[in-house]
């Protein structure tokens, strides 16, 4: 990372690494072009990896009852009842047939409801139906989505579904539909909710939906690319993420750091407990911290759940690259690298784990979009070290 920083590449990275041995987290480069040091604590928005802990979240709530994953949304989301489905993809909005089932808890997690980005068409008009209602089919920015919760369901229940439930694996609007169902499942709002069932446990203090006010100075810009170098797209004064949103994103709308990002990592990685002091305990030691997750739970988030023809599909092609799809997660299905499974966030963040190994590494910069070649270099670099362990 020194030498991408050196380049000009990035300006910066916090780098996160745990495994049996111990935890390392350094961070590299400034927080900007002439910015101060980067922080190791830096706050970052995590975009996407906002998911893998929504589907947590989601595990939990069934573990206890409140919802299945089999049943259907309709049951807390009654707005979704009597869905219809587009003939085309680039078809009219209003040229339909009836949804051949109801979408369930699991077409969520799986991304398998039928509504996201449609990029294999020069136009969607359902999609530009979506955009116009402000339902947030672009960069995750707190501020372009001014509905509530039930306002939202209630615009996105004016339009028809793009393909039917459970056939395609479609990024990634329905992550905001599950956000929505949680919060009326438990009848909390998912802020709340996640911090009381997830950050306040792991202690991640520097989590949520809004950076908190102790925690502000360590909130570093986000940059996009113009054509003098370096634009700012979100910066720290004035950022989106200073106040609590209209509409919580479950999807894409948190920030953390890297050592939050990796007591989550950790958590699955030792079938759903921590010890008490937070560390990474090495094999056969006691866990004695509690559990929040069952290892059934952990085992169904990271396997993939996808078909070959959902894998090959037109949307899984652009983000899955091949690769399988857990819930929440990405999954690898190549039996020559090492095992892993996790997701990255679209404003430049990175998180897997590697559960043969005990390895649960992050990669945290700022940047729309994610700068390419750092993020490959750094996982083809754990994929030779562990490869090589």
């Amino acid at each position: 990372m020194d030498g991408f920083v050196a380049s000009g590449a990035l300006p910066g990275a916090v780098i996160g690494i745990s495994s049996p041995s111990g935890e390392w987290i350094e961070a590299v480069g400034s927080s900007g072009p002439g910015g101060a040091p980067l922080p190791a604590d830096a706050v970052v928005r995590i975009s996407s990896m906002t998911k893998p802990l929504t589907a947590a979240l989601t595990h939990q709530l069934a573990a206890d009852g409140v919802l299945a994953l089999n049943a259907p949304v309709t049951r807390w989301l009654p707005e979704l009842a009597h869905r219809r489905v587009v003939r085309r993809l680039d078809g009219p909005a209003d040229d339909t047939v009836p949804a051949e089932r109801e979408a369930t808890v699991e077409d969520l997690l799986t991304m398998r409801l039928g509504f996201g980005f449609a990029f294999e068409v020069d136009s969607c008009p359902v999609a530009d139906l979506a955009v116009a209602r402000g339902l947030g089919m672009g960069p995750p920015l707190p501020s372009a989505v001014q509905h509530t919760p039930d306002e939202w369901i209630a615009q996105f229940a004016t339009l028809p579904l793009m393909e039917q439930p459970g056939r395609h694996w479609r990024y990634d609007l329905a992550y905001s539909v599950l956000g929505v169902l949680l919060a009326r499942a438990e009848g909390k709002p998912l802020p709340a909710l996640m911090a009381e069932r997830l950050f306040q446990p792991l202690g991640m203090v520097d989590t949520g939906f809004s950076v908190p006010v102790r925690a502000r100075e360590r909130l570093i810009p986000c940059f996009t690319s113009g054509d003098d170098g370096l634009v700012v797209f979100d910066g720290t004064s004035d950022s989106d993420w200073l106040e609590p949103p209209v509409f919580p994103h479950a999807g894409g709308g948190l920030v953390s750091t890297a050592a939050d990002y990796l007591r989550f990592g950790r958590l699955l990685l030792n079938g759903g407990s921590l010890p008490s002091d937070g560390s990474l305990p090495g094999e056969g030691d006691p866990l004695d911290g509690g559990s929040l997750l069952s290892a059934e739970a952990i085992d169904d988030l990271s396997r993939d759940h996808l078909g070959e023809e959902q894998r090959d599909g037109p949307s899984a092609s652009i983000f899955l690259d091949g690769e399988g799809w857990g819930h929440g997660v990405q999954v690898r299905l190549d039996p020559a690298l090492p095992r892993r499974y996790g997701w990255g966030g679209g404003l430049g963040t990175t998180w897997y784990n590697f559960p043969d190994h005990g390895v649960t590494a992050v990669l945290m910069t700022q940047h729309l979009p994610p700068l390419g070649e750092p993020i490959l270099h750094f996982w083809k670099t754990l994929d030779e070290l562990l490869g090589a362990a």
